[in-house]
């Protein structure tokens, strides 16, 4: 089960509050609560591959937290990313490689 996401609310809810709603109760609230349709475990690789991908890298650290919560483990990531280095860039791996040490080595 998906815990309730205030990530929005907390960092923009005054500056942009429709946005953060959207955030909180739609993107979390809604999108990633559906288990049943796509479990959390495979949610996080695709939505940590895409922020690679884009090279989105201030959003990773959070989802490789919420990643590492929903059960991938160190070697999936590292696995994923050296999978990703070929298709999306080598700089993009060691940009994504060294957030994912802050987090998988803890």
């Amino acid at each position: 089960m998906v815990k309730k996401q205030t990530a929005g609310r907390d960092n923009l809810g005054d500056f942009a509050p429709k946005f953060a709603e959207l955030n909180d109760d739609v993107l979390f609230g809604q999108v990633w609560t559906r288990e049943s349709e796509l479990p959390a475990h495979q949610r996080s690789l695709i939505t940590i591959s895409a922020l690679i991908s884009a090279g989105n890298f201030e959003q990773l650290p959070a989802h490789l937290k919420i990643g590492k919560e929903n059960g991938i483990t160190k070697d999936e990531i590292a696995e994923v990313i050296t999978h990703l280095s070929f298709y999306v860039g080598w700089p993009k791996a060691w940009s994504a490689f060294n957030l994912a040490k802050e987090i998988f080595n803890d």
